[in-house]
């Protein structure tokens, strides 16, 4: 997620003249490391990725004077430091892509490097295309990498592991960072003399309020309570976490009172979590369009200054901005998630690494991959990091290389680096990210960076984002998802089916289907291989014990 929070930093700094970038200069890297997981190949070696390009991509490519994607500020530092040349077999866009990755699988005819979720990480193995990586890891990964990527504990590399042999690099992604926060239209609030909820039911107020109040005054029955999408279980705008207000986690295994694994998208609380959002839907607090839009097209009802509330991460407050860039009045501020008893909920956290890096068979440097991310993480993190030449310079430059591993927690330590410094009025101790991230919100409170600071002020200031997120790890609120394994036998015949099941159950009650379907939904879940994933999970679990 944090790429989009870059991604629409980056959008609104663009409206910037003033911010555009100086063109990298082409001289030698200034650093020569001796360490052997930095060692550079002699004579270079060439290293070849396919990838999926997108506007936004494009957009920072074109803001970037002097660099394209396979010449870029990352790409010279991979060739001067490491001796490693950068090539991409072919690039494609969104559903051109997955047709030729998929028909490159298929065929075998694969890059030097592939990037790959579990599945097909797994199927590449299962066909003997790729290479094991375990002796390549233990020997060539940095400290540093080791500390990175054993972030999220050992899941990631229990993924990764097939027959007992590590067959692709996991790039770790950020549980934590993504719990979900309550975003609230505080203007509206103050207009209708309402107090943030603490409960659902002080939710389930609010949003009836924010839909026929009036609550921007304009005359007319144009507002929403809440915003969602077509992806129930969309980071923004989705309603997975109004559903965990009612102890309902619909898409990660949890725990039941006998300690074995259950999935919590067939629990009987979901069953009253939709019958809720039914309710909410028939009243008109949601869209009655929204289960035929994505989140570009339902973030539109944002900018127009239509919704008053929704579920997301800590990069929402780049998405509510809109609306604050179109009227100065409209004003957001993130809060805790409630539940329906009024007591603190369990923030669900699901298992978020599904990016891994797999060698060709045969490839003879397959340390290569291991390296690029030693560097890139050196560079942004590390002793001699240039964060705001490799990492982000108002432009997400990070997204040049072909490989972005990066801190868990490194958006929740940054915060909490600021918060400390300014209640001790000591700001000599911050690092890069932080330093960053402080600079953006200074110039935004000072008005020299007009409006271009208030969604890094809403997500790290005082008030904002991650000081909820940190209060619910210090209040024990989070549920990190229980399966954190490799995909099982089941999973990939059966997975798809059974996720298409469920949303379109989901979809069909909230829209006015008799809410005893779920309870049908919940046997075709089982006779459709839910029984046998349950099983495969569980034997997983009791052997991990």
């Amino acid at each position: 997620m944090t790429a989009l929070i870059l991604l629409s930093a980056l959008s609104a700094c663009k409206k910037d003249s003033r911010l555009t970038p100086p063109e990298v200069s082409r001289a030698p890297a200034s650093v020569t490391y001796t360490d052997p997981s930095l060692s550079r190949f002699d004579p270079p070696i060439e290293l070849s990725f396919v990838r999926e390009v997108g506007e936004g991509l494009e957009d920072l490519i074109a803001s970037l004077p002097g660099e394209t994607l396979e010449d870029n500020r990352w790409t010279r530092l991979y060739e001067e430091v490491l001796g490693i040349k950068i090539k991409y077999d072919w690039t494609a866009k969104g559903d051109l892509y997955r047709q030729k990755f998929g028909a490159s699988i298929a065929s075998g005819n694969i890059p030097d490097v592939i990037q790959v979720n579990a599945q097909q990480l797994r199927e590449l193995s299962n066909a003997g295309l790729i290479e094991e990586l375990t002796e390549v890891y233990d020997n060539f990964a940095s400290p540093l990498t080791k500390k990175v990527l054993s972030e999220e504990g050992n899941g990631p590399f229990d993924t990764a592991m097939i027959n007992g042999k590590l067959m692709g690099i996991p790039q770790t992604g950020s549980s934590i960072e993504d719990a979900d926060l309550l975003w609230i239209r505080t203007d509206w609030l103050k207009e209708l003399g309402l107090a943030p909820p603490k409960s659902m039911n002080d939710l389930l107020a609010i949003s009836k309020a924010f839909t026929e109040e009036d609550p921007d005054r304009n005359g007319k029955k144009d507002t929403y309570g809440l915003a969602a999408t077509k992806y129930l279980g969309d980071p923004v705008m989705g309603l997975v976490d109004l559903m965990a207000g009612y102890d309902a986690f619909p898409n990660i295994w949890i725990k039941d009172k006998q300690g074995k694994l259950v999935y919590g998208g067939i629990q009987p609380e979901v069953k009253t979590a939709l019958k809720v959002i039914q309710g909410i839907y028939s009243q008109g607090q949601l869209d009655p369009e929204f289960a035929l839009k994505d989140g570009d097209k339902a973030g539109k009802l944002i900018a127009a200054g239509k919704i008053g509330m929704i579920y997301g991460e800590q990069w929402a407050s780049f998405l509510v901005q809109s609306s604050h860039d179109n009227d100065s009045h409209a004003d957001w501020q993130a809060f805790p998630i409630v539940s329906a008893t009024g007591q603190a909920p369990k923030v669900p956290l699901k298992f978020n690494t599904n990016t891994f890096f797999a060698v060709r068979k045969g490839y003879e440097h397959p340390e290569a991959i291991v390296k690029l991310f030693n560097l890139h993480l050196e560079k942004n993190w590390g002793q001699t990091a240039e964060y705001e030449k490799f990492y982000n310079n108002t432009y997400a430059v990070w997204q040049l290389s072909p490989v972005t591993p990066s801190p868990t927690r490194k958006n929740l330590e940054a915060f909490r680096q600021i918060e400390e410094s300014r209640k001790s009025g000591n700001y000599a101790k911050l690092k890069d990210e932080a330093v960053y991230i402080k600079k953006r919100m200074d110039d935004y409170l000072s008005g020299k960076a007009g409006e271009s600071g208030w969604g890094w002020f809403k997500t790290y200031g005082p008030t904002g984002a991650f000081s909820i997120i940190d209060e619910y790890e210090k209040n024990n609120q989070l549920l990190y998802e229980s399966f954190v394994g490799a995909p099982t036998d089941t999973m990939i015949d059966k997975q798809q089916i059974l996720y298409d099941l469920q949303n379109e159950t989901y979809m069909n009650i909230i829209l006015g289907r008799p809410i005893d379907d779920f309870d049908q939904f919940v046997k075709d879940w089982y006779k459709l291989g839910g029984d046998k994933i349950t099983a495969e999970v569980n034997q997983w679990y009791e052997q991990r014990r």
